[in-house]
């Protein structure tokens, strides 16, 4: 229990009967009139820290930069059937039809809640769990909605342990004010029409991993039925060698006229039907209508007995405290899957069967076993040999020494732009053919863009053919604008491409990760673009809390205190003009001014050159070509480059005259010519001395650099990445764009 409320007198705790108070100590103290007073110090068993909503979402509306965005979901929203914003998806949508009151105001907040725990220390040796609850505006573009300086900190709850199911306890203030702000509201100031209105607020939706989701939603994430949308429809076999729970049976997602359903390569007929639509929150109400548990280290609430496997009791722990608000019953996605982790889990899967990784491989002895009690997939079976050995046989996606050797290398020799990702290349072992600390990140970026380009080295386009299509799907899923019909057919295609994979790979490889691939394109289709809805911007947030802890010993306090001054900063910066440099993260590549890079009002600088810095002499081709280049884009000539052209129509007006194309090629290649003799013939007549060095061209002698900064990218010459294993954009004009970029500066001759 919490001290809070009606127990915020309370002295020790009813449900374990512990003492509120962790030391008592008398403390001496000399009075005013020259004795000695005793003190009683009490310090408290655990606190957890909750920082009250109401005001931080009234401080959104008193800022007209934060007061305009607030409302941008409804104003400024375009509106043509692709998916961007939470408010096109039909949950948003939903939810405003059947609230009208609600809807009707479009600066009421639409908040999204998240829940993660970390180690605040950066020794991961140290075992310690704090976990945040974050809050999300939806009602923010998309430029900031996700941003960490508009994520709300609301309850901080202390380690060292996960509360787990006790997590419904820590929420409970939040949930106080949050069933406050539904039903009565707060008077609020909104900076743009300067007058006063009530705010409603409203919970969406929970983001969190799939533990995560279990501890929010009351959801049994580790029994048979650990698929929260199927529910006890999860179709899930037990493999009594491998000792866990393997989730296949896809082709009862196909259409009833499916010919997959029917093949004998297959195995059985299917007959079952079964749709992606998860559980509604009515039905997941009366489920969980007397499931009552007694939260805390009592043991009043745990089974005497042993539950059935499978069974309502078993697939539910509790009944959520998100059901205390009104609305939640009726919302069309309450707990959201993650498709940051289901991708790294499914991409460590495939990388550890291929490569045989020890740790990962989900082909062992286990499985192969396991295939024999289930009778399937006899060629893999384990055989006896007659010295009485085992011989492990070889399957179909078994990568021979060299071709691991050839599928790594591919990934050694991944070259990126810059900021794509991390350097793979670092996590690749060629000699020992192992794949090792791959980020979420990495897991990603290998996943959409590289692992079909490593398979189709090494493996035949018969087994390539379903990867792609999971790797194609989560590409699409994973897009930031999406079209409904596109998700359609992607779904269709990752049942069929799961169907196949489950001819490929033993029971084993299909973990309840794998299986929770098929739901991701519906909660798409439902909820919007993943961006909103995933685990990367709160991974991103909780690093920033991270480097919040300087005393170990109290990290819960340093990350308090460190946000609340870093609250205060932001706040204050909204009122500042120009950019607000106080949350806006600058790029990696800076562009500020180089005083060794001179720049002229006709030639503002744009960039920076940051490397390799060379003094050489320009050749006649080089230079002219530069020439042209630079009054090619100087628009101040414009009109005589249009008194040349009217001077070569009237060469040729008779006879045969040239078409536009042929004027303007005239023009490209003799405009420097004629130019300098325009210059030189009215010379005194021109007083514009910008003109006059034009006319005369560059100097020779230039600089050249092997880097450039611009418009916050890097580009870098080819030979300057030749020993790096991950390159910028670049390419063999980046060094000519360097002299262009410098020699654009006029300089006067005699």
């Amino acid at each position: 229990m919490i001290y809070w409320g009606e127990n915020k007198n309370e002295q020790a705790c009813k449900v374990c009967n512990l003492s509120r108070w962790k030391d008592l100590r008398k403390k001496t103290k000399k009075s005013s009139k020259g004795g000695k007073k005793c003190l009683l110090v009490k310090t408290p068993a655990k606190i957890f820290r909750y920082f009250p909503l109401k005001q931080r979402l009234q401080r959104l509306f008193m800022s007209t930069k934060t007061a305009k965005n607030m409302q941008w979901h409804s104003k400024k929203r375009v509106v043509d059937g692709i998916l961007r914003h939470p408010a096109d998806s039909q949950a948003w949508k939903a939810f405003d039809e059947r609230h009208h009151d609600f809807a009707s105001d479009v600066r009421n907040v639409q908040l999204g809640l998240a829940a993660d725990g970390f180690n605040p220390f950066k020794n991961q040796s140290v075992s310690h769990s704090t976990w945040p609850i974050v809050l999300m505006p939806y009602n923010l573009p998309p430029w900031e909605s996700m941003k960490s300086h508009s994520i709300i900190l609301s309850t901080l709850i202390p380690g060292p342990k996960a509360p787990r199911n006790d997590i419904d306890v820590y929420l409970q203030p939040l949930l106080a004010e949050l069933k406050d702000l539904w039903e009565n509201g707060i008077p609020t100031y909104d900076a743009c029409s300067k007058k006063m209105f009530q705010m409603h607020a409203a919970l969406l939706w929970t983001v969190s991993d799939f533990p995560g989701l279990g501890c929010l939603s009351g959801w049994n994430t580790y029994a048979k039925n650990a698929c929260p949308t199927c529910g006890d429809k999860t179709d899930a076999l037990y493999l009594k060698n491998g000792k866990k729970w393997s989730f296949r049976g896809h082709r009862r997602f196909l259409s009833p006229d499916a010919e997959i359903r029917k093949m004998a390569s297959y195995g059985k007929p299917e007959l079952r039907e079964l749709d992606l639509t998860p559980l509604s929150g009515s039905d997941v109400l009366k489920m969980t209508l007397n499931k009552n548990l007694m939260f805390g280290k009592s043991n009043a609430s745990k089974p005497t007995v042993r539950i059935k496997t499978g069974s309502i009791e078993q697939m539910w722990r509790k009944r959520s405290i998100f059901f205390s608000l009104s609305y939640w019953e009726f919302n069309l996605i309450r707990h959201n899957l993650d498709p940051m982790h289901i991708e790294k889990n499914v991409c460590d899967n495939i990388l550890g069967t291929l490569l045989n990784d020890p740790t990962k491989n989900k082909d062992n002895v286990a499985a192969c076993r396991d295939l024999k009690i289930l009778g399937i997939m006899k060629q893999l079976w384990l055989q006896k040999q007659p010295d009485g050995t085992d011989y492990f046989p070889t399957a179909c996606y078994s990568l021979s020494k060299p071709e691991k050797k050839i599928f790594c290398s591919v990934l050694k020799d991944i070259r990126v732009p810059d900021g794509m990702s991390s350097d793979i290349s670092k996590c690749v072992d060629v000699d020992r053919c192992r794949i090792m600390g791959l980020k979420s990140h990495d897991c990603h970026v290998i996943m959409e863009y590289f692992l079909p380009i490593a398979l189709l080295r090494v493996l035949s386009k018969k087994l390539v053919a379903p990867l792609i299509i999971l790797c194609e799907y989560f590409k699409a899923v994973c897009g930031k604008s999406l079209r409904e019909d596109e998700l359609q057919k992607a779904e269709e295609g990752i049942i069929l491409a799961l169907c196949q994979l489950e001819r490929i790979f033993p029971p084993s490889f299909f973990t309840i990760m794998v299986h929770l691939v098929v739901h991701l394109a519906y909660e798409a289709r439902v909820a919007g673009p993943v961006h909103y809805r995933w685990m990367y911007p709160i991974e991103r947030y909780l690093g920033k809390l991270k480097n919040f802890v300087r005393n170990r010993a109290r990290p819960e306090a340093n990350i308090a205190e460190a946000y609340l001054a870093d609250e205060c900063v932001v706040f204050c910066s909204r009122y500042l003009e120009g950019d607000n440099s106080f949350y806006i993260n600058e790029t990696r590549h800076k562009e500020t001014s180089n005083f060794e890079f001179p720049s002229l009002p006709m030639f503002p600088q744009v960039g920076r050159p940051t490397k390799g810095r060379q003094v050489v002499t320009l050749d006649v081709k080089t230079l002219n070509q530069a020439h042209r280049y630079i009054l090619s884009k100087c628009t101040m000539l414009n009109p005589y480059r249009e008194e040349f052209r009217n001077e070569l129509k009237r060469r040729h007006r008779y006879g045969r005259r040239p078409t536009n194309s042929e004027l303007d090629g005239f023009v490209r290649m003799q405009f420097v010519d004629l130019f300098a003799k325009r210059v030189d013939r009215t010379n005194e007549q021109i007083d514009d001395l910008d003109l006059r060095a034009l006319s005369c061209g560059p100097n020779s002698v230039a600089f050249r650099y092997h880097g450039f900064n611009i418009n916050g990218f890097a580009f870098r010459t080819v030979e300057s990445e030749q020993n790096k294993k991950k390159i910028r954009i670049a390419g063999s004009w980046c060094s000519l764009l360097m002299i262009m970029m410098i020699t654009s500066q006029p300089i006067m001759v005699d």
